[in-house]
């Protein structure tokens, strides 16, 4: 794919996101906005059973800062040792440190109070973006974008993205239930990694092709 198709999906990925993440993001206080939190909420909640609160808990502790640095660790010595691409652990790395540090600016920037409907764990700090969300969509999408091309069967690519949206939208809803999370905060989570990783995956791509043009020009001039 050339470089302009990249730059126009790119673009046009991060225009869809922003837009929808503006829009939350100028409606956390609307009155309507937290009727439609209350509404998912309670039917999230109204699941509840100890056997789906310690699979919950399971997935929250998946989705957390511990454990996603070490993934990224065990992610990154894959990348390097095994399949010897280090441009790759380039892009990982920082998108996994980038999307840290904007969820922490937008946390600070709107500094949004958690729910206190009904709480199964005890966690302080801001509540929009929540930053599992962005974790859990910043992990497991850019895992599907790398590993995509060096699976290359369909069933294979099928079964790694069907995983990859398994394990976000698992980590999402586990906030939710265990009532620490708007489902606007996850949403906005998403979105926001979302824009993150459409604009460091062009970057990647006008990297890589280049990399591929110089040295095809090498190669014509020998």
């Amino acid at each position: 794919m050339k470089l302009r198709s990249y730059l126009i999906i790119a673009f046009t990925i991060s225009m869809i996101c922003m837009f929808g993440f503006t829009l939350i993001a100028r409606s956390i206080s609307d009155e309507q906005l937290m009727a439609f939190d209350r509404i998912v909420i309670s039917v999230v909640q109204g699941w509840e059973a100890s056997g789906l609160t310690r699979l919950m808990k399971l997935f929250t502790f998946i989705g957390s800062t511990g454990f996603v640095i070490f993934l990224s660790l065990c992610v990154v010595i894959f990348l390097a040792k095994v399949l010897h691409h280090r441009s790759e652990v380039l892009l990982f790395v920082i998108a996994i440190i980038g999307s840290a540090l904007l969820n922490q600016l937008l946390k600070h920037l709107f500094q949004r109070t958690r729910p206190d409907f009904h709480r199964l764990i005890e966690i302080s700090g801001y509540s929009f973006p929540s930053g599992h969300a962005m974790n859990a969509f910043t992990v497991y999408a850019m895992l599907a974008f790398i590993l995509w091309r060096h699976i290359s069967g369909r069933m294979g690519r099928s079964l790694l993205i069907i995983f990859s949206i398994m394990m976000i939208i698992a980590i999402g809803v586990s906030r939710i239930y265990l009532g620490v999370h708007y489902p606007s905060d996850i949403v906005g989570g998403y979105l926001a990694s979302a824009i993150w990783l459409s604009l460091a995956i062009f970057f990647f791509q006008y990297y890589k092709e280049k990399q591929y043009n110089k040295k095809d020009n090498v190669k014509g001039t020998v």
